[in-house]
């Protein structure tokens, strides 16, 4: 398979073209952003480290019966992936409160959320991903009711297999974030899972080992995401 042209470039991954119109080829750049792309630097290895952990813990999904889009890792920081419209709404998950929950409720930071909270954003930088709920998603036509059931119903499946998966490598899975899209009009998991788009903390030392590290501008965030990779499995190559 060919890769073709670029059709989509994001804060930190690129979407190329294939020959095969129902397959893409995501390219994981080493760029690192925040502030919804205010702030952007290179972290050299980050592309090949975010791309390996994702393919990871997608294939580790989908062999438990998660719908994902991934199909083949194609090198260091390329991955085959099926073709996707994608739905602009995004799924938080929260095991423990950190980020933005704590500024908005005024709660302690850590606090264990039992049941978990699911929290709907409209993915939009520029409007800085405003929360929303199930009635916007109905009155602007972005997901059917019934889609957006089965997109929870997967987030919590998620949260179930991956909590048990980090806690086994002493790590926290705090809180993450995931997009969905449509291919032959079934709803499957798309964009990414990473450090970038998770909170995971250590469980002896509770020391962030995601994003927040820039965040916080606390350093060593490259050496931070090879140890998660590691401790859970990944073999980085």
């Amino acid at each position: 398979m060919n890769k073709l042209a670029e059709c989509y470039r994001g804060k930190a991954k690129t979407i190329y073209t294939t020959d095969d119109k129902n397959f893409v080829i995501l390219k994981f750049r080493d760029d690192i952003s925040i502030l919804d792309g205010m702030y952007i630097k290179k972290i050299a290895r980050k592309g090949m480290i975010n791309n390996q952990f994702n393919y990871f813990i997608m294939n580790k999904l989908s062999q438990l019966g998660i719908p994902t889009q991934i199909e083949k890792l194609l090198s260091h920081n390329e991955t085959l992936v099926k073709k996707l419209d994608m739905i602009p709404v995004e799924l938080v998950l929260r095991n423990r409160a950190a980020g933005s929950i704590v500024k908005r409720l005024g709660i302690d930071n850590g606090t264990i959320l039992d049941p978990p909270l699911l929290d709907l954003f409209f993915k939009n930088d520029s409007m800085h991903d405003p929360m929303i709920n199930d009635s916007y998603c109905t009155t602007f036509g972005w997901v059917s009711k019934l889609n957006l059931v089965t997109m929870k119903k997967l987030t919590y499946q998620v949260n179930n297999i991956l909590s048990k998966l980090f806690d086994n490598a002493g790590i926290i899975l705090v809180d993450f974030k995931l997009e969905f899209g449509l291919y032959n009009n079934a709803i499957i998991i798309g964009d990414e899972f990473s450090p970038d788009v998770s909170r995971l903390w250590d469980k002896t030392t509770l020391k962030n080992m995601d994003k927040d590290i820039l965040r916080k501008n606390l350093g060593g965030l490259i050496e931070a995401y090879e140890e998660v990779a590691n401790r859970i499995g990944v073999n980085l190559h």
